[in-house]
């Protein structure tokens, strides 16, 4: 045998079994052409989708377009996607077999592709016997994804709108105490103004050196009372204004996060929307017709050769 491989010319075999091989590989495309046809193999329509993330925060080191992938791909939205177009009966799965779960995401698997582009995009891909429905698929991930991320954000702002509201109310709370307390010294004590009293104490006193007529008893309770409580009643003014300076600051981060709870907001830029396809993805015809083509023409010269070759080893 190895001196017929290394004596017979492949060309030679070949030429002489010619018509044997084209009409081998005629009809092994003819075959092919006809198995994968319609009566055979259910012909799947794609649609797809291609999107960017927008207005999301980082929950970890992942990107934000990684941060899609894993919502798109989560069960949660696999679920509500099998439920809401039905997909057990959409497939014919039966639900009284065994592993029927594993059979239905496998299935929803094989047909529903979500994955990154090379330009760190989403491609959102679904096949399907239904061209409408492959399109709503699309548009029904896409719609949960923004959804899911919504709900997600108004969980986060609300505990930052509820803790900004308690601060809030806290510093409202310290700030109408340090008023009450300035309003029960000046309504006590006669004190309302430090720097303005202590001037007119002192000009009661040089008044009073003066000889001319004046409240010298007044003028003696007010600065004992002055020199009581006029460094609290600055101290209070103080206190005060930084503390309404803050209360403003966080009155307006208050402010800002629940403008973004209460905004109805996607969290997505679709730049190439779903369409109703009007040509099937799958099978291909002509791969098909042209792999069984190939793959006669070969295995039949692989035979004609191991044949020639038995051939010339028995004479």
């Amino acid at each position: 045998m190895n001196n017929y491989f290394n004596n017979t010319s492949m060309v030679q075999t070949i030429f002489k079994w010619k018509w044997h091989i084209v009409i081998i590989t005629l009809v092994a495309a003819i075959l092919g052409a006809i198995f994968s046809g319609s009566r055979f193999i259910t012909p799947m329509y794609k649609s797809e989708a291609i999107l960017y993330p927008s207005n999301v925060s980082a929950y970890s080191d992942e990107t934000f377009t990684e941060q899609m992938l894993q919502i798109m791909q989560s069960n949660e939205i696999m679920d509500s996607v099998v439920n809401k177009f039905d997909l057990m009966k959409h497939y014919k799965i039966d639900k009284g077999y065994k592993y029927w779960k594993t059979a239905l995401i496998d299935e929803y698997r094989t047909n529903v592709s979500i994955s990154r582009t090379p330009y760190d995009a989403v491609l959102v891909k679904v096949l399907d016997k239904d061209p409408e429905i492959a399109c709503a698929m699309v548009n029904e991930i896409i719609r949960l994804y923004n959804w899911k991320v919504g709900f997600m954000h108004k969980v986060k702002r609300a505990e930052t709108v509820e803790m900004y509201k308690r601060q809030l109310n806290e510093k409202q709370i310290f700030i109408d105490s340090l008023k009450r307390r300035m309003a029960d010294i000046s309504s006590n004590y006669g004190v309302l103004e430090y720097q303005s009293q202590t001037r007119e104490v002192t000009r009661g006193y040089l008044r009073t050196d003066g000889g001319s007529k004046v409240n010298s008893d007044g003028v003696d309770t007010m600065k004992t009372n002055i020199e009581k409580y006029g460094p609290e009643i600055i101290a209070l003014e103080q206190l005060i204004k930084s503390e309404n300076m803050a209360y403003s600051q966080v009155k307006l981060d208050y402010e800002q996060e629940l403008r973004f709870y209460n905004a109805n907001m996607t969290f997505s830029n679709v730049v190439s929307a779903p369409f109703v396809a009007d040509k099937k993805a799958y099978p291909v015809r002509w791969v098909v017709v042209a792999l069984c083509g190939l793959a006669a023409c070969f295995i039949t010269i692989l035979v004609i050769y191991i044949m020639e070759g038995k051939k010339n080893l028995l004479k």
